[in-house]
């Protein structure tokens, strides 16, 4: 829509301030010479796959956390406070990211329009900018 494409090409613009690269990488990051079709499309699905992305990490950063443990900034080994990470911590994260999804399925259903700026339901036209968007 319009605002998608007026927010990537202001916002892939200022890499244009790097010296001696800036120009390169914008039109890297554009693959071609401006903001199009294909650019935007690529956002989106840099949008859509890097949270799954931060998610295999994040279960990664879990599985060495409960393997090894974290480990005491002052050195003292005392296994006299230790937690075990399975079954409290595991239930605790999982309790946590069913009521937060649980939330966010609600919020989809009842108000998918809430957080979306209308006019990025008009075609992108790099001819026209929004009128709210004025020079400073």
């Amino acid at each position: 829509g319009q605002m998608s494409f007026w927010g990537a090409t202001v916002i892939t613009n200022l890499l244009s301030a790097v010296p001696y690269l800036g120009m390169d990488l914008v039109q890297w990051i554009w693959g071609g010479f401006a903001v199009d079709n294909a650019t935007l499309t690529r956002f989106f699905t840099f949008h859509f796959i890097f949270p799954f992305i931060i998610l295999a990490l994040m279960m990664i950063h879990l599985l060495f956390l409960h393997q090894t443990g974290s480990n005491n900034p002052l050195g003292l080994n005392s296994n006299v406070d230790k937690i075990p990470f399975h079954p409290y911590f595991i239930y605790k994260d999982i309790f946590g990211f069913i009521v937060f999804l649980w939330i966010l399925i609600f919020f989809i259903w009842k108000f998918n329009y809430l957080l979306m700026d209308p006019e990025n339901f008009i075609p992108a036209n790099p001819l026209v900018t929004p009128v709210h968007i004025q020079p400073e």
